[in-house]
């Protein structure tokens, strides 16, 4: 493994060795570890993430030596650089038409794709349902037993390669429309109602207590998250500006399974 990320950080310097066969090999080796599980973008490090910036480079190397060719799925064409995953039977995973993923993205047994996209690079561990028209970024880092609801866009990133992918830790249920972008990390068995949307400068702020505690690319374990808005004042006047609201936490009582949804409707708020 040293040897293919000295191979890789060597070629990511001087793009001229893409033509020579040991750097080729080396970029088609990342890409099957990563497409088997084997190699992860980030990877957890105790209580927080590694990131691994060669395994990303190595993605971003992989596209200039693939060639442009036609794939065809039945009655359905594709014109792309990229192969599709094969061999979802053998892998255990449920991928229901027209749900697509990527060679070099990982599908874990007990995977449930709907009709929905999946990019190379991206982890999706074993439970995980991946529902109608919900994408899923490259390198972004799903964890077990996880709902992505309907429409739900988790964001990929692949430049800067030192930039942290969307993290969403086990457990966590993500509502319908919600996008979470830019590196944001939701912790384990968290809670985001329909529509909240993340980003690198998004506010959450938990209003729970007696004074708002603001975090800023977290979401702490077990939140319970809806949209919200705050009022800033520009040089035109004040204005409402979108956040995230921490509205409670979901509750020990409540079944694993069913607390997804009743979490939520426990204080009243849209799946």
């Amino acid at each position: 493994m040293e040897n293919i990320k000295a191979t890789i950080e060597i070629a990511w310097i001087d793009r001229s060795l893409l033509g020579e066969s040991k750097t080729q090999e080396a970029i088609n080796a990342v890409i099957e570890l990563l497409d088997k599980g084997k190699l992860r973008c980030a990877e957890p490090d105790g209580d927080s993430w590694k990131i691994n910036d060669w395994v990303k480079k190595a993605i971003i190397l992989y596209f200039p030596i693939r060639k442009m060719e036609t794939i065809e799925c039945g009655p359905m064409e594709f014109h792309d650089k990229m192969a599709l995953k094969k061999n979802y039977a053998e892998l255990g995973v449920r991928v229901v038409p027209h749900a697509v993923a990527r060679y070099g993205a990982y599908l874990a047994k007990g995977v449930i794709m709907m009709p929905s996209y999946v990019n190379i690079g991206a982890y999706v561990d074993s439970g995980t349902m991946v529902d109608t028209w919900a994408t899923v970024g490259s390198c972004a880092q799903i964890g077990k037993d996880v709902h992505l609801s309907g429409g739900v866009g988790i964001g990929g990133v692949l430049e800067p390669v030192q930039a942290a992918p969307v993290i969403i830790e086990d457990g966590c249920f993500i509502g319908s429309r919600c996008i979470v972008v830019e590196g944001i990390r939701v912790g384990k068995e968290a809670v985001l109602g329909a529509n909240v949307v993340l980003t690198g400068s998004t506010k959450i702020i938990d209003v729970t207590g007696e004074k708002p505690v603001e975090h800023k690319g977290f979401v702490p374990s077990r939140s319970v998250v809806i949209p919200g808005s705050y009022t800033k004042k520009f040089a035109a006047g004040e204005y409402n500006v979108p956040c995230a609201l921490i509205i409670g936490q979901r509750k020990a009582s409540t079944d694993l399974k069913t607390s997804l949804n009743n979490a939520l409707r426990e204080y009243d708020v849209a799946v």
